[in-house]
């Protein structure tokens, strides 16, 4: 089959690799239907060493149940399903607290010998507590935003419930990318009152008001915390979704924090410490989360999806071919496309 490796810095192919097969008597086949570019992979994108053998990339993907392993339950050929960005087996005593990133069994994909999500299809471990079956077929029109439950908006979703964004919250949205829109998504649906959404490209800012920003600051670093702080009375908000991964971001969202408030952090980040010393300390502040365990949410924000409450797949702006993939990454990474679905 034809899948998509990373060789190094802005060298990525797509080449002939072995047909993925049952292992494992808890593995599945599935046959890709859509995956897509995650922001996080264009920093491997942009600075990975070079090397002489490829590697798997990808971790997004929802498709069709080709085989199953004798263990695997729930799951039968010819379900479509969506694959969350960790795969787990949803029973350890992690799994169960919905702390899936963190399952003892578990695992990333594209390391390990598992499978990348941009190919023709993917041998998943642990498939049963992996995979969430889907109430619809291969050509539903709904597939963009149910692929965005793989990741980004339950990345979003995750930002938004770890700071504690309810009715009434007041919040700032760190970053105009697919997570930072998906934030603000994610925030206008937990009910928040306030949504200011810090971004300079337009066509993204523009999305980010119809998902629900109320205030759009376009000025960086001093001039965009002033900025801030001139639309909240001077006081910043009461959560800061930090959706970038600098340390330019983390200062930023600092900075832009009510006393009392919480930033939380799910752009990977791009720097060893956090900025959070003595005055941090006076005004109260938490730093909060981390890794998004995207299995924990997927059974919640599903029937939403389904009903077209929300549609996170907005955030695909541009389709590819998987032999295409290559320019699908130039794009991103030059700011052409704000996220790029995959059709193998």
């Amino acid at each position: 089959m034809r899948a998509t490796l990373i060789y190094g810095a802005r060298d990525v192919r797509v080449e002939d690799v072995p047909d993925p097969e049952i292992r494992q008597p808890t593995d599945a086949v599935v046959r890709v239907l859509r995956s897509c570019i995650c922001g996080s992979d264009l920093w491997p994108y942009g600075a990975r060493p070079a090397t002489e053998q490829g590697e798997r990339i990808g971790h997004e993907f929802l498709g069709v149940v080709e085989d199953v392993g004798a263990e695997v339950t729930g799951l039968k050929t010819g379900d479509v399903v969506v694959a969350p960005f960790v795969w787990s087996d949803n029973t350890c005593d992690f799994c169960r607290e919905g702390l899936q990133t963190s399952c003892r069994h578990g695992g990333f994909w594209a390391a390990d010998g598992v499978d990348g999500g941009q190919g023709e299809a993917v041998r998943v471990p642990q498939a049963h507590g992996t995979l969430v079956k889907l109430p619809v077929g291969e050509d539903s029109p709904l597939l963009p935003s149910l692929l965005a439950l793989s990741d980004v908006f339950p990345t979003g979703h995750h930002c938004a419930v770890t700071a504690g964004v309810g009715p009434h919250t007041s919040v700032t949205v760190i970053g105009d990318g697919a997570v930072g829109l998906c934030a603000v998504l994610a925030a206008r649906r937990l009910g928040a009152e306030r949504i200011v959404l810090m971004g300079r490209h337009k066509a993204r800012t523009a999305l980010g008001r119809e998902f629900g920003a109320t205030d759009l600051v376009s000025e960086r670093g001093g001039e965009g915390i002033e900025r801030v702080r001139e639309l909240t009375g001077g006081d910043g908000t009461q959560a800061v979704l930090e959706c970038v991964g600098t340390k330019e971001a983390i200062e930023t969202a600092f900075a832009v924090a009510r006393a009392g408030g919480a930033v939380s952090r799910v752009g990977v980040p791009q720097y060893e410490e956090v900025p959070m010393g003595f005055p941090e300390f006076l005004r109260n502040l938490t730093l909060t989360g981390g890794v998004a365990p995207a299995r924990a949410y997927i059974e919640e924000l599903l029937p939403e999806v389904l009903d077209g409450t929300i549609d996170p797949g907005r955030v695909f702006d541009r389709t590819i071919g998987l032999e295409d993939v290559a320019d699908g990454y130039r794009a991103m990474a030059a700011r052409e496309a704000l996220k790029v679905l995959i059709r193998p």
